[in-house]
């Protein structure tokens, strides 16, 4: 297997040209190719300098001609989460005529996007790279090919990953603020540099409501913590 992370620049691309209009990224928290209709579906993280920065961003993402479907999941502040349909980019195109796969997530920002791509073998890569270069802009990161025991740590420690995901995903947007709130102001400290006063003052709620909020979220975590762990030593 031959793994090349690419810094591409497409012109085709409606993520990469909100990303020129707007200060604002997407990642990806999941994609899928579909066949039928030659459409990515991904559904994305979108990060911006301020609420009206990722209000503008994804008025220009709706507006774009190769979006077929949008949904906004949820918004909070400069952030949000959107699920997508883009008909497949050119580049997309050769990579997957060429063999090629997408191994990790993808991020955009600053109108390029980095990807992770795999391919069986050198042969592959090197042509359709070549191909690649003849009608997009791109700069190639990192060549490298893992040895089987790194592939095989990645397989399993993949799990363990997507359990942490999936406690954050558990989380409701109070609970989530609250324990990024608490942490970020050194709740968890010692000695302690905010308190249930301070965070219920913030909030603007009681101290007993605060504590739930946070009680709540840690139990969610810590659940998931100790199945990662669980996972880890087996």
């Amino acid at each position: 297997m031959i793994d090349v992370t690419l810094d591409m620049e497409q012109y085709d691309c409606p993520f990469i040209h909100a990303t020129e209009e707007h200060e604002l990224a997407f990642s990806a928290v999941h994609w899928e190719f579909d066949t039928a209709r030659q459409q990515l579906q991904t559904r994305m993280a979108v990060e911006a300098s301020d609420p009206f920065a990722l209000d503008e961003g994804l008025d220009t993402l709706h507006d774009h001609d190769a979006l077929h479907e949008y949904d906004l999941i949820s918004k909070t502040d400069g952030v949000a989460h959107i699920r997508t349909a883009i008909d497949e980019t050119a580049a997309m195109g050769t990579i997957r005529e060429g063999g090629g796969y997408i191994t990790g997530p993808f991020y955009i920002a600053d109108g390029s996007e980095v990807w992770h791509v795999g391919f069986d073998d050198a042969g592959e890569a090197d042509g359709t790279l070549s191909r690649l270069d003849r009608d997009n802009e791109y700069t190639v990161l990192e060549r490298t090919t893992p040895e089987m025991p790194d592939l095989q740590g990645f397989v399993q420690n993949a799990g363990a990953a997507m359990k942490l995901i999936e406690g954050c995903q558990d989380l409701s947007d109070v609970e989530r603020q609250t324990l990024e709130t608490a942490a970020n102001e050194g709740y968890f400290e010692s000695p302690r540099s905010a308190t249930l006063s301070t965070l219920a003052d913030e909030f603007d709620v009681s101290k007993p409501a605060v504590s739930k909020n946070l009680r709540r979220g840690q139990r969610k975590m810590l659940s998931r913590v100790v199945d990662v762990m669980t996972e880890l030593d087996k």
